[in-house]
């Protein structure tokens, strides 16, 4: 009995050290793991007119900004999306002579290589931009020269699934070169999952379609009178995002640079003018030129690009009248800046600059909304977009 009493604890004591042992071997892997810096780190993909993606490496801990290199070729990818849920990027085949197509790539998270899973067809010519709404799981694409705006289901693993809808859409400007016919340049479900929200820089529309989130379709817009919003004649609507609480749209003017903000109507699907925002500063007389608008993670602050002064601007956001006001403007880091992301953090902004070719990297006050040049950058040639995965 005492010599079975000798060995069962024994035993345990084996075990229990073995279990340590286990356990202090995890720990020494994972820290070495972090150590290494890999799981830390961004990868940061850039689209660009050079029919190729371009992928950097982001440590956020320092702000420094390493290149990797094409990681795709072929397609005229100037617009990349990231899925927030999966390692998973979206690109454009941005083509203006033959239908485009969208393509799903997964991401190879230690070295951002990128591997085609599927493409599908965006019926549409001059594909320009994406958008995902992870609740419906669906990808919506613009395409700029024929003017139409299609939705694509996604499956669970990331994969792109079938073209659910299409929407043609008519109209033009005063704008004889630009807004010769109707431009869709980009498109977003509302807060509400049901609407469709699609900004035409040739029509001077902001068109408003219903959603059906189960068949990841558009629905026509059967308002009376129609929903979507009249924008000032030679505006040119280039892109939308809401603000925090869903009440309020910010759609950024290219051809007269300026952010229109709307109240949003979530029951009746309609935008209301609230106030309108000149990007240029008042000494400016040339040509006005908006490009990508984006918020900060709390909403409390928008940016804006003015690519006609190569300039960020900076506003804050009154939580009650959605109103804004200019606290900041700044150089962008280079010329003509095209696209930007916010990193889910909330604390770095990513410039893409399509004319010096470069993707510039701003630090973000968390408290005051400011934005500070961190001196890292990376040339990117014609770099257009910018999309960024954990």
């Amino acid at each position: 009995m005492m010599q079975r009493l000798f060995l069962d604890t024994c035993t345990k004591r084996v075990a229990v050290a073995a279990l340590g042992l286990s356990v202090g071997l995890i720990g020494m892997l994972g820290q070495a793991h972090a150590a290494s810096g890999y799981d830390q780190s961004q990868l940061v993909y850039v689209g660009t007119q050079q029919a190729q993606i371009q992928a950097l490496r982001f440590d956020p801990s320092t702000g420094k900004l390493a290149v990797i290199g094409p990681v795709a070729k072929g397609l005229n990818a100037t617009w990349v999306q990231s899925d927030p849920q999966r390692p998973v990027i979206y690109a454009v085949d941005d083509d203006k002579v033959r239908e485009g197509s969208v393509t799903a790539y997964a991401v190879d998270r230690a070295t951002g290589a990128l591997t085609e899973l599927n493409r599908v067809d965006s019926n549409g010519r001059g594909t320009t931009n994406l958008s995902l709404d992870a609740r419906s799981m669906t990808l919506l694409a613009a395409s700029y020269d024929s003017g139409t705006v299609s939705s694509i289901a996604l499956e669970p693993d990331g994969r792109l699934g079938v073209r659910a809808s299409t929407m043609q859409e008519t109209g033009s400007g005063p704008n004889q070169r630009r807004q010769a016919s109707a431009h869709a340049h980009n498109a977003v479900v509302d807060p509400s999952g049901r609407y469709v929200l699609v900004p035409d820089l040739g029509a001077d529309r902001v068109f408003v379609y219903g959603f059906d989130a189960a068949k990841h379709a558009l629905l026509p817009d059967n308002g009376d009178p129609p929903r979507a919003f009249t924008a000032p004649s030679g505006s040119g609507p280039r892109h939308v995002v809401f603000g925090a609480d869903g009440r309020f749209a910010y759609v950024i003017t290219e051809l007269s640079a300026e952010i229109f903000v709307l109240r949003w109507d979530a029951v009746q699907g309609r935008l209301t003018p609230v106030q309108t925002v000149s990007l240029s500063s008042p000494e400016f007389k040339g040509v006005r030129s908006g490009a990508e608008i984006v918020t900060s993670t709390d909403g409390r602050f928008v940016y804006a690009e003015d690519r006609s002064e190569d300039t960020l601007v900076v506003y804050r956001v009154d939580p009650e009248s959605g109103e804004l006001s200019e606290l900041q403007r700044i150089a962008c880091g280079g010329t003509k800046p095209w696209g930007m992301e916010v990193d889910p953090s909330g604390k770095w902004l990513f410039v893409a600059n399509q004319r010096s070719g470069n993707i510039a990297v701003f630090s973000v006050d968390s408290t005051s909304g400011k934005l500070a040049g961190t001196g890292a950058t990376a040339d990117v040639p014609t770099a257009v977009s910018v999309a960024l995965v954990n």
